[in-house]
């Protein structure tokens, strides 16, 4: 099956990014694309959260992400929708976030003095605690008011709105949305 494309707000957040990588589909019900450690190496290596080798994923990791993936999920959805989140959830990521302290350090490439965020620490431990970073930059900053579920019908993913009129994470959740809109009507005037 090919990827679904990103939806809106995954490119500048890897939070999102790994949220959404359980979604759905009408055909197969639940999809995870980082279903074993082999899938979510590709994935961190394709986000430059580790360098080529990467880092050693063994069960305990792949549990840990995926942890991570639902209580940003639950936080996500709980600004989508105006809600306060489930509690373990946001102790989950907050302790992330302070596992792995970081610094601003300045770096000068060619084009000039740049800030840097250090972490103290290398390792799996750093990767969550970046993803979970982000997932706090998103719900607590200037994007979070663009925080939607897709309204598609049985579509999970959560996307950053930028559009106002945008409701749907993809074109093909719009295009499904309008196809069953359709064929309700069309069900409407055979049976009423």
């Amino acid at each position: 099956m090919a990827p679904w494309h990103p939806a809106p707000g995954e490119d500048g957040s890897v939070a999102l990014a790994l949220i959404n990588s359980r979604h759905s589909t009408p055909a197969t019900g639940m999809i995870d694309d980082l279903p074993s450690s082999r899938e979510i190496a590709d994935w961190l290596r394709a986000r430059g959260l580790v360098v080529d080798g990467g880092l050693p994923l063994g069960p305990i990791e792949v549990i840990r992400l995926h942890e991570l993936r639902n209580a940003a999920r639950c936080l996500f959805v709980a600004v989508a929708d105006g809600s306060r989140p489930w509690q373990p959830a946001m102790e989950l990521v907050n302790e992330l976030v302070r596992a792995v302290p970081v610094a601003p350090v300045v770096e000068w490439p060619v084009t000039g003095p740049v800030k840097v965020w250090h972490a103290e620490r290398e390792g799996f431990d750093a990767v969550l605690a970046h993803i979970a970073r982000d997932a706090v930059d998103v719900i607590t900053g200037p994007r979070a008011p663009t925080i939607r579920r897709c309204e598609s019908p049985r579509c999970v993913r959560i996307f950053l709105r930028e559009h106002a009129r945008r409701v749907w994470c993809s074109t093909t959740c719009g295009d499904r949305a309008r196809a069953d809109r359709h064929y309700r009507i069309q069900r409407a005037g055979r049976d009423g």
